[in-house]
Order: C-alpha cells, then structure tokens, then sequence
C-alpha cells in the first residue's frame, strides 16, 4: 500500500504530518504562521491560518500540475488585402475564445496567482485533429463559426489558428496562499473541509472544498481539479441556520454542525451537481445537549455532541444520507475526523492526544476501541542539546540594542495580520542560559528561580482561534502606550531609536535556531508572568496590564513549549489524506514518548511604536499617494473618454412554434446581435432563422421593442416566450424550445439583461412599481412611467416591459413605501428583502446579498371517471363519447397516474397519488362525486338520477428556488393586504391586514420601511371565515367570508389598528363574492361568476356605500390603487387566433369625478393569474389641450378608445 499522511494541528498552531510508514510526527516546517484547521486528500492539503486565509499544499509528484491557456487568432478574406486583421462589426473579436464571444489578447493572459509560473512563451499549436496543418498553423471555413478544415478552398472567407501556453504550478509541497477573489468575501473563515474525489473521476483530481464562516455561512470553491489545484471561485450556499462546523466526505456526503446544536445534511450531490440542490435536518443525537461536530465518511457519520460525548450515525449511504439513527459510543473527544476507508482519529478530551478507531472494517463500521497514537515530534530532543549560538543569539537581544528599522519591519509584517493601528508592543525572548548576561533589577546574591514551563489553558478545540481572537487590537496605540509601563519600563536612546527595557519572566521556549528569525506568534498570559516586578506592576494597574495582555502583547513562540515528561496538546486532526485498512501494519502505538528532562524558561522584551512615530509614517505615505495621483492623472484630464463600441453575436439551435397553419415546433437558428452605440447606450436584435419551401427566411425582432420574456409551463419542453406590442396585441407570441433547461435559463437571463441594458433599467424595483404572478408561479415586475394613468392620451399598457424577479408565488401586495409581501402556493408568507434576481439570474442579472432560499409546494390533480351501467355498476368503460376515464378537470385531456409530470422539470414529487375530499360540492366516503352525466353540477351523495361519478386525486410536488423574499414564520396565510401610501406619505408604522389559512382575521404589528416584515400577529375577531381582505387609504378595511357575503371594519385608526367591529354589506343579488380591492376611495369585487361590481355611494361619511353596480364580466381578479387606478386580470380576451385567457387589463377614463372609468386597455397576457398596482402612487402629468377649450374645434379622439370603446358591458369581450 501506498505511503501516505495523517496530518494534524497543536494547539500552537503548528502543522504535523505522521506517515503511515513512520514513526514520528514530521514538522511542516514550510508554515511560517500558525495554522487553526487542516483538511487533507491524498493530493493536497487545505489549511485555514491565524491570519484567516485559505492556504493549499499541494504533494510533489512525478506529474507535474500544467495548465494549458488558449486563445484564437481569427482573420477574414477581403478583395484587396486577402486575409487580414479587419473582420466585419457582426464577427467576432480578433483574438477570441473559441467560441467567439469573449476577447482573449495575448497579452490579457494573467497567472492566478504567484504559485504559478509561465514554462515559455506563446506558441502556434500546427495540428488540427490530430493531423499537421500548412505552415502557420491556419484552419479554413466559410464564416464564423462554421466547420473548420485545414485545406484552403475557393470559398474559404474566414480562418484562424490556435495559441498555446502553458503555465506550471511551482508550489509544490510548500504552504501557499489562495489568492481572494474580486468580491471580497463578508468575513474570514472558521472552518474547511474538503472531499467529492469519488463523485466524478472528470475532471481528473476534482475536489469539494466546503467552507464555514465566522458569521455561520457556509461556502463551496468552485473549479478545483488537477491542472487547477486552488479552483476558481466561491459561491455561497443558502442555509437554513447558522452553522458552526462542516464535513465532507469522499462520496456525497455533506453534514453540518448548526449553532443551535442539529444537524444538516447536503441532499442532492451528485456528478452534475457536486453542491448539492438542499438541505435536510437532522435532531442532535441527545435531545439535550446539542451537536458541536460532525465527520463524514463513505458510508458512516461520527458526531460529538457538546459535553462531548461520541456518537455514530447507522444506515448511512447514499441512498439515504440522513441515515436512521445514532448510537452512543465509548469515549470523550473534542473532535472527530473519518479518512479513507471510513477509518476514524479522534482528540481526546482528557489528554488532548490523537487516538486511533481500530477495529473498523466494511462489516463493523463503527470499530471496536480507542487507541492513542504515541509517537514522538522530529523537534523531541533535550534541552543540553542546545547549541552556543543559541546562547549567543539570546544574548544579543537582551544587550539592549534592537535597531528602529527592525521596528518598522514587525510593524509592516504585523499589520498585513489585520492589525488597524500597528503592533502596541513586540515581544522578544531568550533560553534560561542567557540570562545571565541579562540586565535585571535583581541582585547578584538574590537567587533565580528557573521558571516552569506553562501549557496554555486549553477549554476547547477552538484554541487557534482563541489565539486569533486575542489579536484583534480594541485599543489605540497612544491607549496601549499609556498601559505599558504598568508592565514594562522603556527607555528610547535618541538618535538611534533603540530600545531597552527589563527582563519579565514568562513562560515560553527557545526556537528552533535560538535566533529571532521569521518568528511564530503565540499567546501568552502577562497576568500569569512569574518576575516579580512585573507582578507588582501589575497588581498596580490590573486593567491596563489584562488590556495590553489580551489585545497587544505576544511572545516568539519557541520550538518545544511542552514540558520533559508532558506529550504534545493536539488541536486538530485530518485523516482525509491517510489510507489505512485492516491489513495496515502501523508503528504509532509502539514507540515511547521522548522523556528527557527538559527544563524550559523565557524572556520576553517590549518594543512599542509611539503615536508620533505613528503620524509620522502615515503622513509620509499620504504625501506619496497625493503626489502619485497627480502625477499619473492630472498629465491626462485633457483626453477624451474612451467609449468601447462593440458587437457580438451569440448564436444557438432551438425550436419555434410557427405562426401558420398547421402549427407545429420547427427546428431553427437562434441569435441575439448586440451592439453599442457611440454614447455607450446598449440596444440589439433578435434572429430566427428557419426554413419554408426550402427556402431560408428569417424572423427578427428588436431588444428594445421586447416587453416581456415569460416561461412558459410545459411538461414535455423547456419554452420561453418573447413579447413584442404588436405580438401582445395578436395574443401571439414568439414561443421558443430549448434542448435544456440549462440552456433556456441561460437564454432568459442573456435576453433579460440585454432587455434591461436597452432601457436602461437596473438594480431592484422601485417603490412605485408594478408587480404581477403568472399562473405558473413567476413574478413580474414593470416600472410605471407618469403618463400611464394620463388623461386624455395614457401610455398604452401592452408597451409596458416587464422584467422577472427570483421566486415562486401565488399572490403579491405592495404598496409605495416599497413593503412588498408574498404568498406562495403552499400559503407560506414571504416578505421582499429589496434585492433583484436570484432562480436562474446570476452574475450581473441578480444582486449580490438579498437573496435567500424559496420553496413552495402545489398540489396536482387528475380526475378518475366511471359510468354506471346495469350489469356492473359503475366501472371505468365509458360511452365513445365520455370523456377520458382518467383526465384533467375539463376532461378534454386524459391524465393517468403513470403519465402525469410535475407542472415543470423544475419541480419534483413529494408525496404519492391520494384521494382528496376537499372538493367543492362535497364527496362521499369514497371521495366520489355524482351527477347526471359529464359534464354537469356534481354533489357528494348519489341518487337514482345520477349515471356518471367522479373523484379527484392529489400529488404534492415542490420547488426550490431562490430569489428575493424572506420567510415569515409561522402562520399560513391565504390573503394578504397593504395599506397603499401616498407618494409623500409620512406613515410610520404601516397597516396590514391577512387572512390565514383557516379563515382567521390577523393585522401585523410593527410594519415599517425598514422592518418590512414587521414584528407579531394581532388576531381580529370575527364570526365566521374569510377568504378576502383589502385596506384603502383612509384605513378602510372591506372583507369577503367564506360564505361570500361582504363585511365593513369599523373605527380601523393608527390609535386603533385592530378596529371595533364588523358591518355586513349586502351582496349582488344572486352573486357570491369572492375577492374585494379598495383605492382611495373606489370599492370594487369580483364574484365567482366573473363579474366585476363597483361599491356606490361610499363617502367618508358614509364608508359602506349603498349599492353594487355591474362594470364588466370574465374578470378573474382586480386591483385598485392609490390613485383608484383600476386594473384587472381577465379572461377570454379576444386575439388574432383564440381566446386569451388570463391577461392584464387597465381601466381608462378613471377620474375624480368619473371613478368607473369608460373602456378596457389590454396588456401582457394570457397565463397571467394576480396583479397589483397598490404600489403606483404617482400623479399623472396635467396636460391641457387647446382644442378642449376651443368649443369650435373637433374633440380629439383616442386610438385606444376607438379600438376598444366598449363601456361596461361586456368590455373585456367574452
């Protein structure tokens, strides 16, 4: 078996390795910092240092680690030059990737970091497949991009050739630095773990490195594999808690230790998929005490809770990585590791030394007993071993000389540790020979005491970080300055800036040279230092002296700080890197600690900085950086700006659904051509080209004339559709298939930004905006220009863009102080957290913070149909001309347990077929519904009348997605309503109003700006369920019951938020009620027949109104708003094929003195399910027309009131 490494951390933070062939543990000698936490693979392995940096030592190996980088030279034939460097706008970059889109100069080439190195210079690669092309290396084709050849022909317009260079990884079994990325990471690291080489054997040597941060959020580094051994990037992985420690195993296991003490697991990882898509949760092994640590393996989880007590995970594979239950097991460890083969190491608790899990094999992966790894440090020696230029060396530094420029050195050095105002003191030492030559304030007949070695106290396995934590300064130098003569007295020699100070005792240990050389720092405790003037002092002024103990005092950690006959203190092990087996035969248990008398003592000297020595420096480089700033920029404020004018293509193969007859998917080319202007604007065009009679045609559409790009819902294909005004008006849009989901997604997100680019719209929805749900579920938002509720000539609203937001939801409520909140469809609440994109947006479409975790469940549903007859009763055998056995609501489509999909691949089943008997009209015990014959009113009892039943069956399936919306917890909501604001509103606390699952009444308490989500429920009596609630400007609240009879709350005020009372108000005759929308003063609901009603007579006087007026029918929802603007979401409109059902509609005409408004504009639709305009607060412009105070001039006439002037009736077109 191979040789390979167990490696391990001591609480000085300095890294070991012990070889499986070995017989001690081999100092890393490379680390020139203290280390908190190793995790090692066979490869490499990962380090997290004092200074919370990443830091990767990759093992030598007989292959070396080569990267090879590539770019394109692409030239195009003209008549005059032949080949040359001048391409058309539409083609690619002169130097290119090999797709084209992205510009790679040979000089835009950078090493990733300083680990690497270039092995020489570029060079043409003269193969093409495999074969030797002409000199110069030159591939041939028609155009870009096309099939290359290596032979020139008649109609070769295009070429180019590749350029090769390689670059080396040269830090090879050396501890390196992995440099940070262009966004900055919140804060520094506290835990890593790394593992996933099982996963995919491509890329060869590919890693998971998972990472944990200070404030509990966990991170995965993309792109690690052999020839890129540091990877490429972080991304941050949502979470359901803060988590204190993470494990990854070799597989696909992933477990988390959370604060609170449970336990996460990664579900989802795979070979596409190495992060994972979720998280599940599992309780602490004792329901008392939580969990503070957990390692993983292939198929076994060990954990430690936090009285530290070991536990074993059983039933644990990748089938089912939560596993079934936990077993207690022998022993007391602060931490656990699992390497190859599931071997485990532990830290005992008692004596801090790394034990062995023996007995661990296939069948019993849980072992057999604990045995500690008792093997000797390369450093074991005694302490007469010591050399005479170590007492030389000490001596030195306690002569009293230490040159200023040594000062400024620790000060540099000290300050890239995160030091913000310099080191307040730096602490030198010596081995006990030294002191006598050094000058002390005891006399000569007073005897020395030989001072005792000093273990730090160790309380927990995070001591590294107590260590780290004792650095972070909380005082200012002139602070410490005036501290530190309560412990140490100084004395400057003008002129030479040296520095002399008394001896203290303390408890440290020579160095490794004796010398003072590239110097460890350790943590030492002054309130426990032995000399006794500095004692005294410190019994003088006990605070400065803790001050500058626990901020600013260090002391050179030596060699071997631990005492003759003491083993070393371990803080940390990692066994990822270590096969083991049953067959190994290991030397560790055999070999005898070094128990040679070794008595240790230290010295320890201030050097402190002064606060004008401190002005001074900073000064001094002030004037550096303002005289190189004029001299680099004010030489050029005469040149103009550059502006960059470009043009790329993006081109791809998709499917359209053709516009005639018959319709049908055809496959076509797909391209988006984009370009910028000369004033930096963004525009582009759309391309699809297809081909009708063998004869190439194409379709294009311009960017800016795009208003809305929506997925839409289909089983069987990824499609999107592409909306231009012209095509909103036909109810005709350009219906695209991708190949993958993948892939669609990346064309959304490409489109959308480019949309967006367009318009000149970025960042997240404004206040005023207009937010609306599709019956798929996605989110919609369009920002309102002022001329859209204008009188006489508004903005047509199907030119309206909309652009997608992150997220799954049923319904939304916003208002214009921007509190927006949400509903999913498993009624969870949801409130906007201000931020933009997330679901399929990344990089520059979405925002950086703001975006948390969403997941929604829905239920599908299939109907089963029978049919009675007189021999067998009622049995699946229908008439030829019933309707499918097994089929949808409208029986038109037949869907069968087997072959009904989720709505989308996006979603995923969580539950099997059942019978549900939540349906309306009632069902039997059975859950059938009876009625005379397909279709007709069903009821749930069966009568000699009824030759036909049916009964519906449910299936659960959910989402995850992300976007911008936080959870509020606990109660599930089915309406939610906001109070809308004026535009210069100066409301406080905001009301709002909901309604919860069970028909419950709740107003929510604490709603401001800055606390969206506000801070409790306040339950609202009421005598009976409601299902619809809506609050106007002037706190007028208005609700629909289950029963669909409408209610008035009384006496609602910002004293009174709750109301008194109730007021029934009469429903339409013969009409049930379903949804209510209030404005300013306008009233309006929507019955279940799809009949739209506005409340008369409503007067601040007399808030309840006196009678219901009909203004349209096939309307599906309403919305009115601030200004009772009144839009509405309806059915059956008609377009230039069918009836549209589902689309945005906006009254016109609406006006103080005319609040029903006069006729219908149509927008964006059909599939549009909820729409809010509660957040538009925004007057309309006044605009004065001549011709209306002229009476002999013609009245103006509207276009949109000549194509649709229906008034009330009908005006949605049925």
């Amino acid at each position: 078996m191979p040789v390979s490494l167990l490696w391990a951390v001591d609480v000085y933070g300095r890294v070991y390795s012990l070889s499986t062939a070995g017989q001690q543990w081999e100092h890393c000698h490379d680390a020139q910092m203290e280390f908190k936490r190793v995790t090692a693979a066979q490869q490499c392995c990962w380090g997290i240092a004092c200074d919370n940096n990443i830091y990767l030592n990759v093992h030598a190996s007989d292959l070396p680690v080569r990267y090879q980088e590539e770019t394109y030279e692409n030239q195009r034939w003209n008549p005059v030059d032949g080949f040359s460097e001048r391409l058309l706008p539409s083609d690619r970059w002169q130097w290119s990737d090999v797709t084209g889109l992205q510009h790679q100069p040979l000089d835009s080439f950078r090493l990733p970091s300083d680990s690497w190195e270039w092995e020489a210079d570029w060079y043409i690669d003269e193969n093409f497949e495999g074969e030797p092309t002409e000199k110069g290396g030159w591939t041939y084709a028609i155009d870009f991009p096309a099939t290359y050849t290596k032979d020139k022909k008649w109609n070769s317009c295009v070429r180019r050739r590749r350029w090769l260079r390689y670059r080396r990884y040269k830090a090879m079994d050396t501890w390196s630095k992995i440099p940070s990325q262009q966004t900055t990471l919140p804060d520094p690291f506290s835990d890593i773990s790394c593992g996933g080489w099982e996963i995919s054997e491509e890329p060869r040597g590919r890693l998971s490195l998972w990472a944990v941060s200070l404030q509990g959020k966990v991170w995965f580094r993309e792109g690690i594999y052999h020839q890129n051994p540091e990877g490429s990037l972080w991304e941050e992985v949502s979470l359901p808690g803060e988590v204190v420690q993470i494990s990854c195993g070799p597989g696909d296991l992933v477990w988390a230790a959370l604060w609170e003490g449970q336990l996460i697991v990664r579900e989802g990882i795979g070979r596409d998929c190495p992060k994972g898509t979720s998280w599940a949760v599992v309780d602490s092994p004792s329901p008392d005490v939580g969990a503070i640590h957990v390692a993983v393996g292939v198929n076994v989880v060990w954990a430690v809770t936090k009285d530290n007590k070991v536990w074993f995970r059983r039933g644990v594979n990748s089938h089912n990585p939560c596993g079934s239950g936990w077993i207690s097991m022998v022993g007391e460890m602060i931490m656990v590791n699992v390497g190859l083969n599931d071997q485990v190491w532990g830290i005992s608790c008692e004596d801090r030394a790394v034990y062995f899990r023996q007995g661990v094999t296939s069948s019993e992966l849980s072992g057999k007993t604990w045995k500690v790894i008792s093997v000797p440090r390369d450093g074991d020696r005694s302490h007469s071993s010591a050399s005479a230029n170590s007492l030389q060396s000490a001596g030195y530094y306690f002569s009293g000389e230490v040159r200023a420029q040594s000062v400024v050195s620790d000060v540099e050095s000290d300050t890239e540790k995160g030091s913000t105002d310099g080191p307040a003191c730096l602490v030198t030492s010596a081995s006990p020979e030294s002191f006598v030559d050094a000058p002390t304030d005891h006399t000569s007949d007073q005897p020395t005491d030989t001072p005792k070695a000093r273990i730090p106290k160790v309380t927990s396995d995070s001591f590294i970080s107590e260590l780290v934590s004792d650095r972070e300064p909380a005082k200012t130098i002139r602070d410490v300055g005036s501290a530190a003569p309560a412990v140490l007295e100084e004395e400057t020699i003008p002129g030479e800036g040296e520095v002399k100070a008394p001896c203290t005792d303390s408890s440290l240990s020579p160095t490794q040279s004796g010398g003072l050389l590239d110097p460890q720092w350790s943590n030492v405790d002054l309130e426990e230092a032995q000399g006794q003037q500095a004692q005294t002092a410190a019994d003088a002024e006990s605070a400065d002296t803790c001050s500058l103990s626990s901020v600013a005092t260090y002391t050179l950690a030596m060699e071997d700080p631990y005492g003759a006959d003491e083993h070393p203190l371990w803080a940390w092990v990692s066994g990822g890197g270590c096969s083991v087996d049953t067959h190994s035969q290991l030397n560790w248990f055999n070999c005898t600690m070094n128990t040679s008398s070794l008595v240790q003592s230290v010295q320890s000297m201030s050097l402190s900085v002064t606060p004008a020595q401190t002005a001074a420096w900073r000064r001094q480089i002030f004037e550096q950086l303002s005289e190189r700033t004029k001299r680099e920029m004010d030489n050029f404020r005469h040149y103009e700006q550059a502006i960059e004018q470009s043009v790329w293509v993006k081109k791809g193969t998709m499917q359209w659904w053709r516009d005639w007859k018959p319709h049908k998917w055809i496959d076509v080319h797909f391209a988006l051509e984009q370009f910028s202007g000369p004033e930096g604007n963004k525009d582009g065009i759309l391309f699809i080209y297809y081909n009708f009679y063998e004869e190439k045609k194409y379709l294009h559409a311009f960017i800016n004339e795009v208003t809305i790009l929506v997925p839409v819902l289909n089983d069987s294909k990824h499609t999107f559709a592409i909306y231009t005004p012209e095509r909103t008006k036909q109810r005709w849009p350009i219906r695209l298939a991708a190949a993958t989901e993948l892939e669609m997604h990346d064309w959304l997100a490409l489109l959308s930004v480019s949309c967006c680019d367009s318009r000149g719209i970025q960042g997240p929805p404004s206040k005023q905006a207009i937010w609306s749900i599709t019956c798929k579920g996605d989110i919609f938002v369009s920002e309102p220009s002022p001329a859209l509720e204008a009188m006489p000539y508004p903005t047509p609203c199907d030119q309206m863009f909309w652009r997608q937001v992150g997220g799954h939801l049923r319904t939304v409520e916003c208002n214009s102080v921007g509190i927006v909140w949400g509903i999913g469809y498993d009624h969870t609440a949801w409130v906007y957290t201000g931020g933009y994109g997330g679901g399929f947006f990344q990089g520059l479409a979405s925002s950086t913070d703001n975006i948390y975790t969403q997941t929604d469940v829905k239920s599908v549903y299939i109907y089963e149909n029978q049919r009675w007859n007189p021999v067998t009763g009622y049995t699946n055998r229908g008439l030829p001309t019933d309707r499918y056995m097994w089929s949808d609501a409208s029986g038109l489509h037949e869907c069968t347990k087997t072959n009904t999909k989720p709505p989308s691949p996006q979603w995923t089943w969580v539950s099997d077929w059942a019978i549900d008997y939540s349906v309306s009209g009632g069902t039997d015990r059975e859950g059938w519904q009876y009625a005379a014959d397909f279709p007709a009113s069903y009821h749930g009892y069966k009568t000699m009348k009824d030759f036909v039943r049916r009964r519906r069956w449910a299936r659960k399936c959910k989402l995850n997605t992300t976007g911008p919306w936080q959870e509020i917890p606990p109660i599930p909501l089915s309406d939610v309503t906001i109070l809308p604001c004026a535009a210069q509103s100066s409301v406080d606390v905001v009301p709002l109003w909901a309604i919860s699952n069970k028909g419950d009444v709740l107003c929510r308490l604490g709603v401001t700006t800055l606390t969206p989500a506000g801070s409790s429920w306040l339950h609202v009596g009421t005598d009976q369920p409601f299902k619809s609630i809506s609050i106007g400007a002037a706190s007028q609240v208005w609700a629909i019951a289950k029963d669909s009879s409408a209610f008035y709350r009384g006496s609602v005020s910002p004293q009174s938020p709750a109301g008194d009372c109730w007021y029934h108000i009469p429903s339409p005759a013969k009409q049930k009620l379903k949804q209510v929308s209030v404005g300013r003063t306008s009233v309006y609901t929507v019955d279940e027949n799809g009949n739209l009603w506005y409340r008369q007579g409503v007067t601040p006087s007399y808030p309840q109104g006196s009678s219901w007026e009909h203004i349209s029918n096939n309307v599906r929802k309403v919305s009115v708003g601030p200004l009772d603007q009144v839009w509405i979401i309806a059915d059956k409109v008609q377009g230039s094929h069918s009836l549209s059902c589902g689309t945005v509609c906006h009254r016109l005409g609406v006006q103080p003195m005319e609040p029903k408004g006069q006729s219908w504009d149509y927008g964006i639709g059909g599939g549009w399910d909820h729409i809010t305009v509660r957040g538009n607060s925004m007057e309309p412009p006044r605009i004065c027309l001549p011709s209306l105070t002229d009476p002999s001039a013609p009245a103006p006439r509207s276009p949109l009131l000549a194509r649709s002037g229906e008034v009330n009736s009908n005006a949605v077109g049925c």
